[in-house]
């Protein structure tokens, strides 16, 4: 197995077209093609974490943080990213980042989050647009069968409910190829799926392969829809409403913080619990309009804390501490893929923020 492999696998659960504008998620530094040894799982890739990788015999680092967000114009190890990046190029280590793309899942960072804090009932918090289109074929009727379902098995007709589902419009279309008058009339059926932007490579490689035997009209177009297991945060509810204090002291406990910073405790009692892993502030409007009694995430400035005005209590978790258990879920969301993966999760702490 090769590293690309694994990749292919991490991608098909967290795909990159999920990740935020800003973001760099994917291949960071290292070579694809390496046959697979092991991976070390991690938050952040330090130079602590390159040396525990060799120690441990890993050539994949999965990581959660992109190592390099911006371009590197010199690479001389004069910070600990350039150090990090020639250190893991002299000992073959690749290092893989799974950041806001694992944030934008269903199953993924947030997720993780509501599980520890055994919330039901959980959903996105902020679909993401875009995220869906529509493929429209016009197909002649005796092989509309196989075009179908050539699509279908590519990704087309995939939504959050439904799996291989198309709209069939039977139709006559004509034509005139110039040397006589009449028109040439035959029977043509148009295909219409809705597909995930995911998809779009299988299926636009699936009607190359079909365009080879068959001469096909196609158009692929965005939609509005908003996926509802595609994007950012997630929203539950407690089983029971709890006292705002002792949620508060529960999450504390669930996500092993030593502080959270918070805003007044004005609500009796609270269950709707909105969550965003990192710094999920800009999600604020979003729990609000969904109700939520208090909204958990991290990197709040002083004067956000006032935006949350009364309509929920806003909790600071801190970054690291909201995103800690990320590692678990790369482990557990792979292994359940590749049940031979081999894979250990780091000892370091890459927290860079103290607390006395």
């Amino acid at each position: 197995m090769k590293i690309k492999d694994i990749v292919a696998v991490l991608e098909s659960i967290a795909p990159l077209k999920y990740q935020e504008g800003y973001d760099n998620s994917g291949y960071i530094v290292g070579n694809p093609d390496a046959v697979f040894k092991k991976a070390l799982l991690c938050l952040d890739s330090t130079e602590a974490v390159i040396d525990e990788a060799i120690e441990k015999g890993c050539n994949l680092i999965i990581a959660h943080h992109p190592i390099i967000f911006g371009g590197l114009k010199k690479i001389t190890g004069k910070n600990y990213v350039e150090r990090v990046v020639i250190k893991a190029i002299k000992k073959d280590i690749t290092i893989y980042a799974a950041h806001t793309n694992l944030d934008s899942v269903h199953n993924g960072v947030s997720r993780k989050i509501c599980d520890r804090l055994g919330l039901e009932h959980c959903s996105i918090l902020a679909p993401q647009s875009g995220v869906l289109k529509k493929l429209s074929v016009l197909c002649p009727i005796p092989q509309a069968n196989a075009v179908r379902n050539t699509l279908l098995q590519a990704g087309a007709g995939h939504t959050t409910t439904q799996r291989k589902t198309s709209f069939n419009l039977l139709g006559i279309s004509t034509f005139n190829n110039g040397n006589t008058p009449a028109e040439t009339q035959y029977g043509e059926l148009k295909i219409e799926t809705v597909f995930e932007a995911a998809a779009e490579g299988a299926i636009m490689q699936a009607l190359k392969n079909i365009a080879k035997n068959l001469h096909l009209h196609y158009e692929i177009s965005p939609i509005e829809n908003k996926h509802s297991n595609v994007g950012l945060g997630m929203i539950g509810s407690l089983p029971e409403p709890q006292d705002p204090s002792v949620f508060l002291t529960n999450l504390k406990t669930a996500m092993q913080t030593p502080c959270i910073r918070h805003t007044r405790l004005f609500r009796k009692k609270v269950q709707q619990i909105a969550v965003c892993g990192g710094a999920g502030f800009s999600l604020l409007p979003h729990a609000i309009a969904r109700g939520a009694d208090v909204f958990i995430t991290a990197d709040v400035k002083y004067h956000q804390f006032f935006d949350a005005d009364k309509h929920l209590i806003l909790a600071d978790i801190g970054h690291y501490e909201s995103e800690q258990f990320t590692i678990e879920l790369l482990k557990e969301l792979l292994t359940e893929k590749i049940s031979t993966f081999a894979a250990v999760l780091t000892s370091v702490n890459t927290n860079p923020v103290n607390y006395l």
